[in-house]
């Protein structure tokens, strides 16, 4: 009978003395493929394929590293076993912290994913799928967790200055067709008004995008990310569509007249969204306008606590 054979004795060079021996503010690793569990728009578990980036800080000065092995180990068993939802990130966090007891005070994890929503078409009975990209970001220190989402979403913004310009010019041809004096027959007119003659300026619109990141009240049991998104897009009112037959597409244009905005408009919009939300502690909106017009963004930010950085 075989002896059993001995475990071979491998070397650990994270235990060797360290060179300018200092602490290091964060050590981890990014972009770690893997399937992650989140909850849909109707509450069911789905998975998705994420991004996620993990870390801790490494305090003591004289440790070469961490042990990102047992970083990976715990990511990959915990967002395979259940969803996300604050509970989760925080026994998350916490293994990590456990797992690196005298090395690190502070853990963090990132998750960046598309979340699919179906969305129904404006008039039509159709629908179809949006992609929005997400991503959570869960830090803990002392015990105290922060959660942050962040997401982006495209909209329609239809220029109101431009939209003024084309009304005056509509006017003037409208002068110049039918002069002072001259009978108005309302066929004639009607007629006139569904031309290409009588329409003769059209204002720019343009996809925009709007990139909000928000910073949650920590202690609710779901993360809030459709209905976050929904806020987001009740407020612009003109997001953009996904299956469109021409019923749909002048519904939209409808929704595009009712809501012209420059880019301080839609910030000024999403800033009152997200004031009034009690899940959300902090936050700041980006609204970024393609122009159409010019070979260059308007770009118009908003705050409620977090620096406002231009970026």
């Amino acid at each position: 009978m075989t002896a059993p054979s001995t475990p071979k004795l491998l070397p650990d060079v994270a235990n060797d003395a360290v060179a300018l021996a200092r602490p290091l503010d964060w050590v981890g690793m990014d972009r770690i493929a893997l399937p992650v569990r989140i909850h849909d728009a109707d509450g069911n578990p789905v998975q998705v394929a994420a991004s996620v980036d993990v870390a801790v800080d490494l305090g003591d000065a004289q440790a070469r590293g961490i042990h990102m092995s047992r970083l990976y180990l715990h990511v990959d068993r915990a967002l395979s076993a259940e969803p996300l939802t604050p509970c989760a990130l925080r026994r998350l966090l916490r293994e990590f912290l456990d797992s690196h007891a005298q090395l690190s005070d502070r853990a963090l994890l990132r998750v960046d994913f598309e979340y699919l929503v179906r969305r129904p078409a404006l008039k039509s009975a159709n629908s179809g799928w949006k992609a929005y990209p997400v991503a959570i970001t869960a830090s803990m220190e002392r015990g105290q967790l922060t959660l942050e989402l962040a997401f982006s979403l495209a909209y329609s913004s239809t220029c109101p200055a431009s939209a003024a310009l084309a009304r005056q010019l509509i006017q003037e041809r409208f002068a110049a067709d039918f002069p002072p004096g001259a009978m108005l027959d309302r066929a004639r007119v009607l007629e006139w008004l569904g031309s290409e003659q009588g329409i003769c300026a059209t204002p720019h619109s343009q996809r925009s995008t709007a990139d909000v990141a928000v910073r949650l009240v920590p202690s609710f049991a779901s993360l809030p990310i459709v209905e976050l998104i929904d806020r987001v897009e009740d407020a612009l009112k003109t997001p953009v569509q996904t299956a469109v037959k021409r019923e749909d597409e002048q519904a939209f244009a409808e929704l595009n007249a009712a809501n012209l905005m420059f880019c301080e408009d839609a910030a000024r919009r999403l800033h009152a969204a997200l004031d009034s939300d009690e899940r959300v502690v902090d936050f700041r909106v980006r609204a970024t306008h393609h122009e159409s017009l010019h070979a260059h963004d308007a770009v118009a930010v908003a705050t409620k606590g977090i620096a406002g950085g231009y970026v």
